[in-house]
């Protein structure tokens, strides 16, 4: 059986999971319930991005077997996913926390989410506040392209999350099975 394994704190990945796992008809389910992980044929891993990682990738992917399965990685997070140099911050870290076997095998997309500061727990919002201190004394010609949506979007609610942006997903899925849903 082919499988969606999302990691969520705050519900943006579960929600691109499930519209995933509804357009293309597979399983879907939170990384926190998968017990082995060989389990499932093709994967499709949809995490959320903190402190520069993705949410349960990790220990999801931890005892996964070398062989010929498909795995797609999917971040979801509130920087820009078409600037360079976040998507290449991105895999660094995502290259940190799987093997390499499967870093190299795998595709990774990456979406866009959203923060509403209101709903974030007292670490999540501490660690905010203080890189949001950090990172506003930089003069402002200095600033990457992610601190600077950092600095726009502290302490607001902003939502990026868009359905649509899951087509290159799919049209991956197609690519390599026999679905038909276009």
């Amino acid at each position: 059986m082919n499988m969606i394994i999302y990691g969520s704190n705050y519900g943006n990945s579960k929600k691109y999971a499930e519209e995933l796992a509804r357009k293309i008809n597979w399983e879907v389910k939170s990384y926190t319930e998968v017990k082995n992980i060989n389990d499932y044929e093709d994967i499709i891993y949809i995490g959320s991005l903190y402190a520069g990682g993705v949410l349960g990738l990790k220990k999801t992917f931890a005892k996964l077997n070398n062989d010929d399965r498909k795995i797609i990685i999917v971040t979801v997070g509130a920087a820009d996913p078409t600037a360079k140099e976040n998507t290449d911050h991105i895999k660094a870290c995502i290259k940190n926390q799987v093997a390499e076997f499967v870093y190299e095998k795998a595709n990774i997309f990456h979406l866009r989410g959203g923060l509403d500061y209101s709903k974030l727990n007292f670490m999540h919002k501490s660690m905010m506040g203080l890189l949001y201190k950090k990172v506003s004394k930089i003069p402002e010609d200095q600033r990457t392209v992610e601190i600077q949506g950092l600095i726009e979007t502290y302490n607001k609610v902003v939502d990026f999350v868009d359905f649509e942006t899951l087509d290159p997903i799919i049209k991956e899925v197609l690519s390599y099975s026999n679905l038909n849903i276009f």
